[in-house]
């Protein structure tokens, strides 16, 4: 850490404290001790500036809760990382800006390498964020388009990439399988300052344990059978830009070790070989596992999860943001149109049902929907009936309004098909729709669309004009102009003393008050 470390150590018993304050001390580390309630008064001590500190190691909190003095100290100095000594339980509810000043949390005793660790990752997490500061800022997150979806865990994703896109740290991505952990190293890697340089993948899962090795550091001729010419590996190849380690929670426990002495010493050997070679290269690595619990399990080692882990990145599941459906649908279809593999649409009533799929297999499994789709139904149109079974998730009610809210659009679905689904049958989402492959009459779609939104506002209020109004945040009159110009002052299937008579009224009074 060096000697212009400056750690901030908050705990409320005063022997912890003193333990913990001499324990770093031992290592060569100065830390400035105070409590949870009066860590404002002492930091002033070491620092006259919030930017020069450069930890914040926090223990026993009992005067103030947790959470409060994380936003307390975040709300101080924003570049802040803290490191948690002690078992506890995070609160369920903290923002995700602050778990990503989390870096790790320390069990005790306390021992040796993970504090060392522990400090050293501090170290890179608030060099980085001072970095950027003096970058003009973070990048912009809506820069990363190919990451579809409005929802507020993607902005997160998208937010979380701005912050470390152009710097040296390590990220590691995780998340569950397709959730499209590649598309954000591919992403970080065009928007950082390595973008001209090369950006080499490689699945630690998918390539046998005996060969893994010379594919990351490649093998000199004759260093084992069939290998008859010297070849390159991965950390050549990649030199100068990034090296994306996928599935990095399969690599072998003597791979992991050989990788740690590399990432350290930004140097290797080849198989075979005896020439040391320089290495620059940035790793962002990803996975679906839990790399924690196999740190418990013996299964990955701890300072290579550390190395690795400087920048955490966690991708939602795509039923965590069940509302950018409709969005990924148009970009999967605009793909697929693209490359000439086919054309679809989706009805509304098909969409909604896809919305509500669980989707195990994340975008992954939408995207061989689609395709599944194209095949079947070549441009054509799909219904929730033409759906697998595991796909429709709509009752008889709900197919039964879905078909005749796509029966007010007329004939614009025999033109090509549209994919549209209305904002309240996306949970609050956004929603987004394809123009059908012949054009349409845009004035009359969003004529049709308009009627049919008002018809589900007034089903939904029972017939009261004032509460549907609400629902479709308009005034009371303007929506009494738009029924009479469609037509809906008595619906069809609805008797004079069945609220008829109530919208009557509701329009007389609408007329009395304007008057």
């Amino acid at each position: 850490m060096g000697e212009a470390t400056k750690i901030l150590l908050i705990d409320d018993n005063e022997r912890t404290r003193h333990d913990l304050q001499t324990i770093l001390s031992f290592i060569g580390e100065r830390a400035t001790p105070a409590s949870s309630g009066s860590w404002h008064g002492q930091v002033s001590e070491i620092v006259s500036k919030p930017s020069e500190l450069c930890l914040a190691i926090i223990g026993d909190c009992q005067q103030i809760p947790l959470e409060q003095l994380l936003t307390d100290l975040h709300q101080w100095e924003a570049g802040l990382p803290f490191v948690l000594v002690g078992e506890r339980e995070l609160p369920g509810f903290l923002d995700s800006e602050l778990q990503s000043r989390i870096i790790t949390s320390l069990s005790v005793p306390l021992t040796y390498q993970p504090l060392l660790d522990a400090l050293h990752k501090a170290k890179l997490v608030h060099e980085h964020f001072n970095r950027l500061k003096d970058f003009d800022g973070v990048k912009d997150y809506n820069m990363f388009r190919s990451l579809v979806g409005h929802s507020n865990a993607i902005q997160r994703v998208r937010h979380m990439m701005g912050q470390v896109a152009n710097s040296e740290v390590s990220v590691l991505i995780t998340g569950e399988s397709g959730t499209g952990k590649e598309v954000v190293a591919r992403n970080l890697h065009l928007n950082s300052a390595r973008a001209d340089k090369p950006f080499v993948p490689i699945n630690c899962g998918a390539i046998p344990r005996e060969l893994l090795e010379s594919e990351l550091f490649g093998h000199e001729k004759g260093a084992f059978t069939g290998a008859i010419a010297a070849r390159a590996g991965r950390f050549e190849l990649a030199d100068g830009g990034t090296l994306f380690l996928d599935e990095i929670g399969d690599m072998p426990l003597n791979m992991q070790v050989k990788l740690l002495r590399v990432l350290q010493e930004r140097s290797f050997e080849r198989v075979g070989g005896v020439k040391t070679i320089q290495t620059d290269v940035r790793i962002l690595a990803a996975t679906h596992k839990d790399l924690e619990k196999m740190i418990e399990d013996g299964e990955f080692r701890q300072d290579l999860y550390y190395r690795i882990n400087v920048f955490p990145i966690e991708m939602p599941s795509l039923r965590e943001r069940a509302e950018d459906v409709p969005l990924l649908l148009n970009e999967l279809i605009t793909v697929m149109e693209a490359e000439k593999r086919g054309s679809v649409r989706f009805n509304s009533g098909a969409i909604q049902s896809l919305s509500r799929h669980p989707w195990p297999g994340n975008v992954r499994e939408l995207a061989n929907l689609v395709e599944r789709m194209a095949i079947l139904h070549p441009h054509g149109i799909v219904g929730i009936n033409d759906l697998p079974k595991k796909f429709r998730h709509l009752d008889n009610e709900e197919i039964a309004r879905s078909e005749s809210r796509d029966k007010h659009l007329g004939d614009i679905g025999k033109q090509g098909g549209v994919v549209q689904l209305p904002q309240s049958q996306t949970d609050g989402g956004d929603s987004t729709g394809l123009l059908p492959l012949h054009g349409l009459d845009l004035k009359e779609y969003l004529a049709n669309l308009e009627k049919d939104l008002i018809e589900q506002a007034l089903d939904d209020s029972g017939g009261v004009v004032a509460r549907a109004a609400d629902r479709l945040h308009i005034r009371r009159t303007t929506l009494v102009e738009k029924m009479r110009k469609y037509q809906l002052q008595k619906r069809q299937g609805e008797s004079d003393s069945d609220g008829v008579e109530e919208l009557d009224s509701d329009t007389q009074s609408d007329h009395a008050a304007s008057a």
